[in-house]
């Protein structure tokens, strides 16, 4: 059974919204692409970071595990990808979820 912020960030992915919540103490804005489990069993979402805090620059790709989100709310606004890929994601090994591949192309 997922947890109530994974079901969160599923029904953000379908319908193209904004999550914004706090991780690891930090206020974020993203749009989650890819989610599912990580390599240890956990929940996890790949997501483009695009505003809010962050200890590096932004925008950048940021790999979150679920059961450290807070507060988190889907919300309207524009979507946020990143530009390139130069190397395959490994946040999420086991994908239930990619707005690339299960979402776009259905359209």
């Amino acid at each position: 059974m997922p947890s109530q912020t994974y079901t969160l960030f599923r029904d953000a992915i379908l319908a193209e919204k904004q999550v914004v919540c706090t991780y690891e103490g930090r206020y974020r804005e993203l749009c989650p692409h890819i989610l599912g489990l990580s390599k240890r069993g956990e929940e996890a979402v790949l997501a483009w970071q695009f505003a809010g805090e962050s200890s590096g620059k932004l925008p950048q790709w940021r790999c979150l595990r679920l059961a450290a989100v807070r507060d988190a709310h889907a919300r309207n606004g524009r979507w946020h990808e990143g530009s390139s890929h130069r190397t395959a994601q490994t946040c999420v090994s086991n994908i239930d979820l990619d707005i690339n591949v299960h979402v776009r192309k259905l359209r």
